[in-house]
């Protein structure tokens, strides 16, 4: 059982006995102690990425973040800023593009990345919408995009790898994957399917997970390992798309479990630099715990997993596909 359970088993709301990233941090005696590690954390102009930020920024570690706006960023993290051990790299990543300028610019700083956070992410476009390369906006910017940035770090992230201390890629996903696996592979951009906002998101978060169990299960045994996860309910940027009627709606229905974003920045940190995670991945996680199975009632809100949550042939079939989209070369 998690350390944190109890805290877990009965929330009142923002602020409560949860943990917060920066609890995390204190919990596993890392408050300065990961100097000379290099950790690149995405979409940190806002929300979980500011926090994700705070956090790894107390571990003394050195942060190359990415935004698309890098005015916004800078403005949304001068209260946390350090100019010594703090880059930021423009990354617009609804353009393929766009990331491989931003990968090439992190590898001309670094040769070694021992933590990747894939945090940035859109939610509930309203319509169907395409990216700069022409596939659906919520899968291209919350999967897609991710999928390429780890294959063009992934020497990196090798490279830094250590007997004491494995690279970590941890995925920031959410229990709205509970709606749908992802699509069949003629019908990533709803070709064949009648678009609905959240379906759209709910099959780029399964696509995060599968990302994440598909690299633990080719280099886990490098010394690479990932793992993926739902942050909470959280009152943060991605809900912009949202009518204010609904939002309100859904904050009266969730209540007591919502979280704030120092909260739900926690379950990023565990995996990120939590010594539970030392050497292991290809896990979902919630409220900083391994997630339990639950039903396949399709209810966004639950922390649980469903039956589609871990699927191998499914994974391997994203895999490929995604290296097709991405104008990568097939892995032999």
């Amino acid at each position: 059982m998690s350390r944190y359970a109890a805290a877990h088993a009965n929330p009142q709301g923002p602020g409560d006995s949860r943990p917060t990233a920066l609890q995390i941090v204190s919990d596993n005696d890392v408050g300065g102690k990961l100097v000379g590690k290099v950790v690149v954390v995405t979409g940190v102009s806002s929300g979980l990425g500011i926090e994700t930020s705070r956090a790894l920024a107390a571990t003394g570690a050195r942060l190359i973040l990415t935004a698309r706006d890098l005015s916004k960023a800078k403005t949304a993290l001068a209260g946390i800023w350090h100019e010594d051990k703090m880059e930021l790299v423009e990354m617009d990543q609804n353009s393929l593009e766009s990331v491989r300028v931003a990968a090439k610019i992190i590898l001309a700083k670094t040769d070694k990345v021992n933590i990747l956070v894939n945090n940035a992410g859109i939610m509930a476009v309203p319509d169907l919408q395409l990216s700069k390369d022409g596939y659906e906006a919520q899968f291209a910017v919350n999967h897609l995009s991710h999928f390429l940035l780890f294959e063009l770090l992934k020497p990196a992230l090798l490279r830094a790898t250590t007997p004491d201390f494995h690279s970590r890629v941890v995925v920031v996903s959410a229990a709205a994957h509970r709606i749908s696996p992802i699509g069949d592979s003629d019908d990533y951009n709803f070709q064949r399917s009648t678009y609905v906002p959240w379906m759209a998101y709910a099959r780029s978060k399964t696509a995060n997970i599968y990302m994440a169990n598909q690299i633990e299960r080719d280099y886990g045994r490098l010394g690479l390992h990932a793992t993926s996860l739902h942050p909470g309910v959280i009152g943060t940027g991605l809900v912009k798309y949202i009518p204010a009627e609904v939002v309100e709606k859904m904050s009266l229905d969730l209540g007591p479990a919502i979280k704030s974003t120092e909260q739900g920045a926690a379950t990023t940190i565990w995996a990120a630099i939590g010594k539970e995670w030392e050497g292991r991945g290809g896990v979902y996680l919630n409220d900083c715990a391994e997630a339990e199975l639950g039903e396949d009632d399709g209810v966004p809100a639950k922390g649980s997993y469903v039956s589609h949550t871990y699927n191998a042939k499914e994974e391997a079939r994203l895999w490929k596909d995604s290296l097709k989209m991405v104008g990568l070369p097939e892995e032999s």
